[in-house]
């Protein structure tokens, strides 16, 4: 119970993030994934005990998520959106999955970096943009 809660508190700070900026993937989203990792994980722990192996449900999770991620992405003509929230989903299910093999620090830890990443270097790389002149306009073609 401990690691699927566990799991669900970090989902969540990752969520919260997300929904404050407005992200497709927000709270619930987020909260789902890192449960959803975890509880396969467990599951997959608990078959290892009665003989099975513990890998196979690990890398379905890859695969789902994976999925998951593919829809996030979207292409508008020259444009691609999602590339973020398609790495959070899939980094996400990571630190479930570590919640749930009982890696508390670990898990803990990615996350901090997660949250790092999202909140304090987006702005750092929209300042870079701005500095070397990239907008968010369609580039035009030189006028003769």
């Amino acid at each position: 119970m401990l690691r699927l809660l566990l799991a669900a508190g970090l989902g969540a700070a990752i969520g919260l993030e997300r929904e404050l900026r407005h992200k497709p993937a927000g709270l619930r989203t987020n909260m789902l994934i890192a449960v959803g990792s975890a509880l396969f994980t467990t599951l997959s722990i608990a078959f290892a005990h009665t003989g099975g192996t513990s890998d196979r449900m690990a890398a379905q999770i890859v695969t789902g998520v994976g999925f998951l991620g593919a829809g996030a992405i979207l292409q508008s003509g020259e444009r691609i959106h999602g590339l973020t929230t398609a790495a959070t989903i899939w980094v996400n299910a990571a630190i479930g999955t570590a919640a749930g093999a009982g890696e508390y620090a670990m898990s803990s830890i990615a996350t901090l970096i997660t949250l790092v990443v999202l909140a304090a270097l987006g702005p750092l790389e929209a300042y870079f943009e701005r500095r070397a002149g990239f907008t968010n306009e369609r580039p035009r073609p030189p006028a003769f």
